[in-house]
């Protein structure tokens, strides 16, 4: 159980080690906000950071990935591959409008179902950090960044900046978040991924639980095992529990979905020598990582003033002048990297089903000689080699899931706790305290018809309304599961705001994880070399 730093604040929930190590600068809000525009630019002089001179960048990865040469491609339509028209799921903590990430439809916002979602300043936005980096990665672009000018060291490019993200919060300030809602955002997704506008083809998971319970039975593997037959590619985190770890995390356990381990560069451009990252989870001969993607000191975009821009002044690049972006390890990181090679490969061939996606990445992974053989799965992400490769006639024949399990042992060993009652999140009930009901709910997900309206597990969780960007929010009515009126815990997040680029005050004062999640072997100063 992690430990309250203050009154009135929400114990951190499920996400164990899998959300991944990602680290920010602490620089005041002030002076992010006074942050100059331009792009960060070549400076010998002033020793100003080159994304081209570090191997851990975004333009270094997708360089090393093929991604550059991908992007030189073009579709069935004439249409450069850039991921255009795929539209990725990021279920995570929230994305916040920093440069890269601001532009006309890059993010489109689906319902609020996180604990700030009654909170109009608060609502959609990234308070903790971990959800907007991911979206860098995943499809990040400056708005300088013409069509055909993607390799342009001298901007910020994701792997797929033709995308668009689907923005679905479920994690507050402190990383607090129940089970419950992350599987009720999956389903929201499954419910409406043909909307107009969305075509949701991926879904980004860069988290986990330590759940033990057979993925068969454990409701969020369910969960993402009924997205899968819905269309969905699942991209998952393998989680961030090093060499010992002989199992990964859920839902990475369902043998459908795609499961990321990460790599590190090993400090060199070659990828000859690479290997698997210390902190990313081995799993064993019956479920191992499916392939690797690049997941150690990646520099992608800061949240500044969010609790691990305040948390984790380590991942700061020194000579980054502009302030704009922070350095995370781990298979969160990876997890992105491979959802938005998804998104490119579906754009270039919109009829590959999830499956025939899977084959295509793990085909085509590059071996990794220097790198044990179960936790770098089928090798390193080639991503270019994905690409050009035939599209394969394959079907994977798992046993079904039931999705009967324990809402509880989903869980795993993390609960939310009330902060104004000390009760804590446990049994088989919803952060609304309804009851959970695996039978009626299992063949529901698999249906797509878990979702009624706004309305959830029998409670009104969002509203019903589209304006075009954001999911109309909707008043939570009644008690959560400690039995305390919802509008009594609106006090909890009380005075924070969002002001331009940057959070006022800049001092989000939420809680760490547990040891093995941010205090941990993750953030070990290993993992954060300023040099890099």
């Amino acid at each position: 159980m992690v430990s309250s730093r203050g009154p009135r604040r929400w114990l951190v929930g499920i996400l164990s080690g899998a959300l991944g190590a990602v680290a920010v600068g602490a620089v005041p809000a002030s002076a992010a906000s006074a942050a100059p525009a331009q792009p960060v630019k070549s400076n010998f002089l002033t020793e100003e950071w080159l994304a081209e001179a570090d191997s851990h960048s975004l333009y270094s990865i997708n360089k090393w990935a093929g991604v550059h040469d991908v992007w030189s491609k073009t579709d069935a339509l004439g249409r450069k591959i850039t991921g255009e028209g795929v539209g990725v799921a990021l279920i995570d903590s929230g994305i916040s409008p920093v440069k890269g990430l601001s532009g006309d439809d890059k993010v489109i916002n689906g319902p609020d179902l996180s604990l700030e979602s009654q909170t109009d300043d608060l609502r959609y936005l990234d308070t903790y950090g971990h959800g907007t980096h991911m979206a860098g990665i995943i499809a990040g672009r400056d708005p300088e960044v013409l069509d055909g000018s993607e390799k342009d060291s001298r901007y910020f490019v994701g792997v797929a900046p033709g995308a668009h993200l689907v923005n679905m919060k479920v994690a507050a300030a402190d990383g607090a978040v129940d089970v419950s809602q992350v599987i009720a955002a999956i389903d929201w997704v499954v419910a409406h991924r043909d909307d107009p506008g969305m075509n949701i083809r991926v879904i980004n998971l860069s988290y986990g639980t330590d759940s033990l319970q057979d993925p068969r039975f454990d409701p969020l593997s369910h969960a993402v095992e009924a997205a899968w037959r819905k269309g969905i590619v699942v991209v998952v985190a393998a989680g961030n529990d090093g060499a010992s770890a002989s199992r990964l995390a859920m839902p990475a356990m369902n043998p459908n979905v795609i499961a990321v381990g990460g790599a590190d560069p090993n400090g060199t451009d070659s990828r000859t020598d690479d290997v698997v990252g210390d902190f990313s989870s081995r799993g064993s001969e019956g479920r191992a990582p499916d392939l690797v993607a690049p997941g150690k000191s990646v520099v992608s975009l800061r949240d500044p003033g969010s609790f691990i821009d305040t948390e984790f002044p380590e991942g700061l690049l020194p000579t980054d002048s502009a302030q704009r972006f922070f350095r995370g390890s781990g298979t969160s990181q990876a997890a992105a990297v491979t959802s938005g090679a998804a998104a490119l490969l579906l754009q270039q061939r919109p009829d590959l089903t999830p499956d025939q996606v899977k084959e295509l990445l793990v085909s085509t992974a590059q071996a990794m000689p220097a790198a044990d053989t179960v936790g770098s799965g089928a090798g390193q992400l080639d991503v270019k080699a994905a690409v050009e490769a035939a599209t394969p006639q394959y079907q994977q024949n798992h046993e079904a899931s039931l999705g009967t399990g324990s809402l509880e042992q989903a869980r795993g060993t993390s609960h939310l706790t009330d902060p104004i009652t000390g009760v804590d999140l446990t049994g088989e009930q919803d952060i609304m305290g309804q009851p959970w009901n695996p039978t009626v709910w299992s063949q529901a997900a698999l249906d797509g018809t878990s979702w009624n309206g706004g309305i959830w597990n029998g409670t009104a969780w969002t509203g019903t309304e589209f304006d075009g960007t954001s999911w109309a929010s909707t008043t939570w009515t009644g008690t959560a599961w400690s039995g305390v009126d919802w509008t009594a815990h609106q006090a909890a997040f009380t005075g924070r705001s969002w002001t331009g680029r940057s959070w006022t005050g800049g001092s989000w004062t939420g809680r760490s994880w547990t040891g093995r999640s941010w205090t941990g072997g993750v953030w070990a100063g290993k993992n954060w070399p300023t040099t890099d």
